[in-house]
């Protein structure tokens, strides 16, 4: 892996990320801010589905003093999230799965003070999301939290909905033209590199296309964190398409 440049891979990631998401950043921002307000500068964060690390990446450059434990089973996004943090002490990767009950059991650490995740869970069926909420509440410290930024929908509103997909869905038209890369087209470039050839063979084998889940309202989320033992959640952040829940333990 020598001679890779994992700062554009993460680069790539992320520009990817945001044509789907062009309010990716102030999200990103929300959440550390929240980070801030409720456990400090310094905290022991887990980055949840930590893809190639975004969250990790912006948590430490915001808070030096933070250290991140990331987890996720996707052998291609861990390869670049590796190589990007490789040497930081501050960080760790752990592979596992997320619908395994005893994945918890692989971490480094048995109390978090933040545990942080981003357009990933939506790929969880909903009862399964909930026996994650389950498992993820006694990982969180007394005064802790969990922040979960995801496609939350709003189905009461059509036509606000119908009017935010069209002008959401014009302006990636216009970066498309522009030679942006999507999802697919990105994948097919992380295929056809040497060193992340084998892992995206691997990642694909383990998810196919896409993972079939549900993208459940902010108020279920909320709803299901303080049933899975969290003492106060409700969103902070939301985009016309998107929520940011935090739930405070």
């Amino acid at each position: 892996m020598t001679g890779t440049d994992w700062q554009a891979w993460q680069d790539s990631w992320d520009r990817q990320q945001e044509w789907y998401m062009p309010d990716r950043e102030e999200r990103f921002r929300v959440m550390l801010d929240m980070v801030e307000a409720t456990v400090g500068t310094a905290p022991r964060v887990l980055d949840l589905a930590c893809g190639t690390g975004s969250i990790t990446d912006r948590l430490l450059k915001r808070f030096p003093e933070a250290t991140s434990t990331g987890v996720d089973l996707d052998p291609a996004l861990l390869t670049i999230a590796r190589g990007h943090f490789a040497g930081d002490a501050r960080v760790s990767f752990v592979t596992a799965d997320l619908k395994d009950p005893a994945w918890t059991e692989a971490l480094p650490h048995r109390s978090y003070d933040a545990v942080l995740t981003a357009t990933a869970l939506h790929w969880l069926p909903g009862d399964e999301l909930a026996a994650l909420y389950g498992r993820l509440a006694p990982l969180v410290r007394e005064g802790g939290v969990f922040m979960n930024a995801d496609h939350m929908p709003d189905d009461s509103t059509p036509r606000i909905n119908a009017a935010e997909h069209a002008h959401r869905h014009a302006a990636m038209d216009r970066a498309k033209a522009a030679g942006q890369a999507d999802w697919r087209e990105w994948w097919e470039r992380a295929a056809a590199d040497p060193v992340l050839a084998e892992p995206t063979k691997a990642r694909f084998a383990i998810y196919g296309e896409h993972a079939e889940g549900d993208t459940q309202p902010a108020a279920w989320h909320a709803r299901t964190l303080r049933a899975a033992g969290f003492d106060e959640a409700r969103p902070v952040w939301c985009s016309p398409s998107d929520a940011l829940v935090l739930a405070l333990k």
